[in-house]
């Protein structure tokens, strides 16, 4: 599989040289991609890539950074009304350039990313600003909520999430994510997918801190629509896999499972780096009543560091009537990615019901 990094390459260099220039005329094309394609560029990964990319745009455009950042936003709008609204991944430079070169100037910056989400996701450029002006970026995401884009309401949410995966920290809303309510609020029912999977994902991230809290708004926006019931049920997952009984009892899921049994547990004694390991196994309820069971598996993986860390996976929820038995057969692949490395060595297994651990074995990765 070629590396992500790669989708930043020549032809894509050219294309926003030839982009820039046709707005500009003074951008020098030949400047550009000598400056983008220097000694170092093969070394670079792919986030090392949007901001190399974003300096040598700095080292080309006109010297302020605001008529800098104009012409970029020429080159968005043109973007914008050629093929509308897109979230684009290989234009990240752009929303990147706001944040590597704009911070001390939010006058020009933060209504800039208004325009530059609706190509291309501003989600991480906004963090620094949010460290920075706090109670500024919290007032202008609440007035984002309320944007007729989409792009610029997913932004609203997606960029204030407390733990957002490969963005700085915001260390103030994990302590106190008050300031993202009303925003959530907004956008409970919006009519874009995208949106509403932002909102989950947010609530997801505020469960680690205050599970309380995202247990109350599951509480109250439970039944108040079909959009609400699914953005609860995602936003509940994290506590759902730590067993939360709350959570669970919010589900239908019980936590007591006595009469709940794992048989005929089986599993691959060797995996390979590369393949995948398989299992099976069946759940019997053998009690008197229907019993609602969410099944789960979870592997303790080996680290870099020989300590191991523990990965829940769903299987799925179902509804077994007393008496009856379901068989379940899973793989789960041992494949490295960029974002994923497996190291060799002893790995638990176990199958997971309502929240406890009902069956276990250990299988070794080579």
């Amino acid at each position: 599989m070629e590396p992500l990094k790669n989708i930043f390459s020549r032809a894509l260099a050219e294309r926003i040289a030839q982009d820039v220039r046709a707005v500009h005329p003074d951008f020098s094309d030949s400047k550009f991609l000598a400056f983008v394609f220097d000694a170092q560029w093969e070394s670079l990964e792919l986030k090392q890539r949007v901001r190399h990319i974003s300096n040598c745009l700095r080292k080309v455009l006109p010297a302020g950074y605001k008529k800098a950042l104009e012409v970029l936003l020429k080159v968005v709008h043109g973007y914008i009304e050629k093929y509308g609204e897109k979230m684009t991944f290989e234009y990240m430079f752009l929303p990147d350039f706001v944040e590597a070169h704009g911070t001390e100037d939010p006058d020009v910056s933060i209504p800039a990313f208004e325009t530059i989400t609706r190509w291309c996701s501003a989600e991480f450029a906004v963090r620094p600003f949010l460290v920075k002006y706090p109670e500024r970026m919290y007032a202008q995401m609440l007035e984002w909520s309320k944007h007729p884009s989409p792009l610029v309401r997913r932004l609203s949410s997606e960029g204030i999430r407390p733990r957002l995966p490969w963005g700085m920290g915001v260390p103030a809303l994990k302590r106190d994510p008050a300031p993202v309510l009303p925003i959530l609020e907004n956008l409970k029912n919006d009519p874009a997918e995208t949106v509403r999977r932002s909102v989950a994902n947010n609530l997801n991230d505020i469960s680690k801190d205050h599970p309380a809290l995202v247990l109350e708004i599951a509480a109250r926006w439970r039944g108040h629509s079909a959009e609400t019931d699914w953005i609860i049920r995602h936003a509940s997952r994290g506590l759902l896999k730590k067993g939360n009984a709350e959570a669970l009892a919010h589900f239908g899921f019980q936590n007591d499972i006595q009469g709940i049994e794992i048989h005929d547990f089986r599993h691959d004694a060797i995996v390979r780096i590369g393949e995948r390991l398989t299992f099976s196994f069946q759940v019997k309820n053998s009690g008197e009543e229907p019993a609602a069971i969410r099944l789960e598996y979870g592997i303790d993986y080996q680290t870099v560091s020989g300590k191991t860390s523990v990965k829940i996976f769903k299987i799925k929820e179902l509804k077994l009537a007393a008496g009856r038995s379901e068989s379940i057969s899973k793989y789960q692949r041992f494949q490295d990615f960029t974002t994923r490395k497996h190291f060799s060595g002893p790995h638990v297994l176990r199958i997971v019901v309502n929240g406890k651990a009902m069956a276990e074995g250990v299988f070794h990765v080579e």
